[in-house]
């Protein structure tokens, strides 16, 4: 079967609901069964005690699920354990494995969902449970576009990538606007966590004007506070997707070269809102309002 997502045409052999299927094309990237080896990568380095990297390779097990080897920016093998659902292995292959694939082709990877705004598009960033994708959703009922959900690749240019048609969101994060759950995908059988698609799909990748990190404090409203010149460097960094496997790959330098490009292109801001008594509709506004006085 084929797909798309990040410009790319998709072949895989295990079925991928939460992409967008097309005809048959000439194909940019392969995603086959096969034997994966048990014990990492011969010529590699091992980065973690189920993580190998070399030049153009990563080399990822996900216990009692499956291991994962990544190579040439255009092929993800899968071992997959005995037993194990296709949805389980969906969670790692559209995460760490696609993220391994998107930094052999040469991009910047950030760890946050975009959103597009007119004719370029925001960013959100931040860890865990900081509410990104609940944020997204909240941009997605106000009738904007999600174009990527916690993965967001950007080309040398400044452009983030459309990546899957679909939001993660948590139960209750969806019931807080209404979402019936029942007819969604879990993104795994165990957890309360679902994909809830977008409402429509972004073809053409967008510049990115704004970032924002988000964090909490016991505060009263939500403030911002602009980050600028070299201090914009190191939020990106600490916000690129799977950072660990840049250094097995060898690709470090050509990162800190691409966060320096997007740095100076543009507007960083550190988002800061109170630990109870908010929603995410109040951090849409705020944020549209900064976005009209910060353009």
């Amino acid at each position: 079967m084929y797909y798309s997502a990040y410009q790319l045409t998709i072949a895989s052999e295990l079925p991928l609901p939460e992409l967008v299927q097309v005809n048959g094309t000439q194909t940019d990237v392969t995603i086959r069964f096969d034997n994966v080896a048990e014990n990492g990568l011969a010529d590699g380095e091992q980065l973690g005690p189920f993580l190998w990297a070399a030049p153009n390779t990563l080399w990822l097990q996900v216990p009692n699920v499956a291991r994962f080897l990544v190579r040439n920016g255009n092929e993800i093998i899968i071992d997959p354990a005995d037993g194990i659902d296709d949805d389980s292995i969906r969670v790692f292959l559209l995460g760490s494995a696609f993220g391994a694939l998107l930094f052999q082709r040469g991009l910047l990877v950030i760890h946050g969902n975009a959103v597009r705004i007119g004719d370029e598009c925001l960013i959100c960033v931040g860890p865990s449970g900081a509410g990104k994708s609940t944020l997204a959703a909240a941009f997605m009922q106000r009738g904007f576009d999600v174009l990527a959900d916690d993965v967001v690749p950007v080309n040398d240019a400044g452009l983030a990538l459309p990546g899957f048609p679909r939001i993660k969101l948590w139960q209750d994060a969806a019931e807080q606007f209404e979402i019936v759950t029942d007819d969604l995908r879990r993104i795994r059988p165990e957890m309360n966590k679902f994909n809830l698609p977008v409402n429509g799909v972004v073809q053409q990748a967008l510049p990115i004007r704004w970032i924002y990190i988000l964090g909490s404090d016991h505060i009263d409203e939500i403030t911002f506070e602009a980050i600028n010149g070299m201090a914009k460097f190191l939020p990106l960094q600490n916000n690129t997707y799977r950072a660990k496997f840049l250094h097995g790959m060898q690709l470090k330098p050509q990162h800190l070269s691409m966060c320096g490009k997007l740095a100076s292109k543009i507007r960083l801001s550190r988002l800061t809102r109170p630990k109870l008594g908010f929603t995410a509709n109040a951090m849409v506004d705020a944020i549209l309002k900064d976005i009209e006085v910060n353009p």
